[in-house]
């Protein structure tokens, strides 16, 4: 089938011609960069740089040019923040590194000096990572990045009562929203499309806003908050309703009449205000539209795009002002820069930024906000996963649940929401599910079954509430292994995990396995500990499947099969001494619950 995003070559591109569109200031190249060779790896550092939203890995051979690092994500080339960990590399060859910062996606600044290392080969050396973990420090409350919000399929597919293999649209949908909610806490859910056809918001006498109250009355009865997204465009209100999107039609033309749109906007707010109650409402958010900066969502310009915005947020300030309204709810951090020059320049108000990223961690655009005056606006990722592209196996793989932890981990503390997309393999916008794993952006399975993904996220939840101090050392150690280890009263728990965001080594390298050697100095060796293992064949659902030979479909005696075969389990682990020693390959992660006895 053909990717709604495929056409957006530019996405991975950092354009250097357009560094002062938005008036950047000439930023330094980061400092103080090295470059250490592993077995499998080459670890890159540096200092981070004032004003720098991410940064751009450069490698070159002994002779070659200086290229940025393609890790195979599908989606921008630059990264948060260091370390970087590249397993692209040949291990044996010579390489130079640089790093360049980035002040805003399509800009990058100028690039450091140069080092050199080589990835090592493993002849058999065993590569090992220490982890030090003060347990007895005060700590501090731990961020939980997952918990205020998840993506979803259009919400009026709540509704639906089609069957997807032999299961209900809407009844599946609304058990996979009330698990996030139930199971992980997760707040609100964000969605494309309230204002699609099948809502019916525009009659011949008025607006009808029924179809809304029904959605978001399911929605409020979960226990969820809605994200309501501004779009997509009515057809009595497009300028050219035959400009769609996805396999549903959604109209991405502009509007006939800003001023109707706006009409819109203002009566749905006030609508809702006056069913739920101000109060009620106050706690939700308001985009406008989604990913405007790719041609296949928005068939304007960027300016007929940024008058959208200024219509769309006066029109829910009338309401009432306090209520928040934000965007740009770009593709790859695009237009973050774009909305707020112009929202500086215009007076319109940005209570959030809004973007999506997929494949690496999100930029850091606190950056951008206080370059622009915006610094006590809000940061929410609206979209965000290991891939963009629909029906990729890597969205059903256990390299995509340890990817979530990297992520997770990164953002904590630096954004308000990392909502991953999205919650249910009942999602069609390039169709419905044609078979039972077929790559779908899911945390769960047409049937309820939890992915790799949706197991990551249960795994972070059962972190404590104080973050405590580690510390990595050796091969990898901070790059390749990482760890979040958390107290809660008397239980200690530590969470490792291994991977590169490099997905060419998505089924796994051998060379990048590591053992761990992980400590709590300060504290009697005297623990009971559990552990909770994802890997390739434990909390797998693709290896379960394999194993029972599923169809298109499992069978019902297959479904309760595999719901056993692919759940995290937990055993008990022995722990003598004052080292503990493990085996983590690359991907899998493990938790390890410590009390004493």
């Amino acid at each position: 089938m053909p990717d709604a995003r495929a056409d957006w070559d530019a996405r991975i591109a950092i354009r250097s011609d357009e560094t002062r569109e938005f008036g950047f200031p000439d930023l330094d190249p980061p400092k103080e960069v090295r470059a250490v060779g592993g077995v499998g790896q080459v670890t890159i550092d540096w200092s981070p740089v004032d004003g720098a939203v991410g940064y751009l890995i450069l490698r070159a051979t002994e002779d070659g040019p200086l290229e940025p690092v393609d890790h195979h994500s599908g989606d921008i080339l630059a990264v948060a923040g260091p370390p970087y960990v590249d397993t692209t590399c040949t291990p044996g060859t010579p390489y130079r590194y640089a790093v360049a910062s980035v002040p805003e996606v399509t800009a990058s600044g100028r690039a450091s000096e140069v080092v050199g290392a080589v990835p090592l080969v493993a002849d058999g050396i065993d590569p090992v990572v220490t982890v030090t973990v003060d347990a007895v420090a005060e700590g501090t409350d731990l961020h939980r990045p997952w918990m205020p919000m998840v993506g979803s399929e259009r919400l009026s597919q709540l509704l639906c009562k089609d069957l997807t293999g032999g299961r209900e649209i809407g009844v599946e949908l609304e058990q996979a929203l009330r698990r996030m909610h139930d199971e992980l806490g997760v707040r609100t859910v964000r969605a494309h499309a309230i204002f699609h056809d099948d809502t019916h918001v525009i009659t011949d006498s008025g607006y009808d806003f029924s179809v809304v109250d029904q959605i978001y009355d399911k929605v409020l009865e979960i226990g969820l908050r809605p994200v309501v997204e501004l779009g997509f465009m009515p057809r009595e209100l497009a300028a050219d309703p035959t400009k769609t999107v996805f396999a549903y039609g959604a109209i991405i033309s502009p509007p006939r009449s800003y001023e109707e749109w706006g009409d819109l906007v203002r009566a749905l707010v006030q609508h809702l205000v006056d069913r739920y109650g101000l109060d009620e409402v106050l706690g939700w958010d308001f985009e406008v539209w989604n990913e405007a900066n790719l041609s296949v969502f928005w068939s304007g310009t960027k300016a007929e795009w940024l008058r959208l915005y200024d219509v769309s947020a006066a029109a829910v300030k009338a309401v009432d002002p306090r209520l928040a309204v934000g965007g740009p709810s770009s593709a790859a951090a695009g237009w973050v820069d774009d909305l707020l020059a112009h929202a500086a320049s215009t007076g319109s108000p940005v209570d959030f930024v809004s973007t999506h990223l997929y494949g690496s961690a999100p930029l850091d655009v606190r950056a951008s906000l206080e370059r622009h005056g915006f610094g006590a606006a809000r940061i929410l990722w609206t979209e965000w996963g290991v891939t963009p592209r629909h029906f990729n196996p890597i969205n059903d793989s256990v390299f995509a649940g340890v990817f979530v932890l990297r992520g997770m981990r990164s953002a904590a503390g630096r954004v308000d929401a990392l909502s991953y997309w999205v919650a249910s393999d009942h999602f069609e916008e390039l169709g419905r599910p044609p078979s039972f794993l077929h790559g779908g952006f899911g945390l769960q399975t047409v049937g309820g079954l939890a992915k790799p993904r949706y197991h990551a996220l249960a795994l972070l939840n059962r972190l404590g509430p104080v973050e405590l101090p580690v510390t990595l050392t050796g091969d990898g150690g901070g790059s390749l292994v990482e760890a979040w280890a958390t107290r809660d009263r008397d239980r200690i728990a530590v969470l490792l995990w291994n991977l590169t965001l490099d997905q060419t080594k998505a089924d796994g390298a051998e060379e990048l396995t590591r053992t761990v050697k992980l400590s709590l100095p300060g504290m009697e060796p005297q623990w009971r500990v559990t552990a909770t293992e994802l890997a390739n064949g434990t909390g797998d659902l693709v290896a379960a499947a394999q194993e029972l030979d599923v169809g298109d479909w499992p069978t019902d005696d297959q479904w309760r099969e595999l719901a056993e075969r692919s759940r995290l389990v937990s055993k008990p682990l022995e722990w003598s001494g004052s080292t503990l020693e493990l085996t983590l390959p690359m991907p899998s992660a493990i938790l390890l619950e410590i009390e004493p006895t």
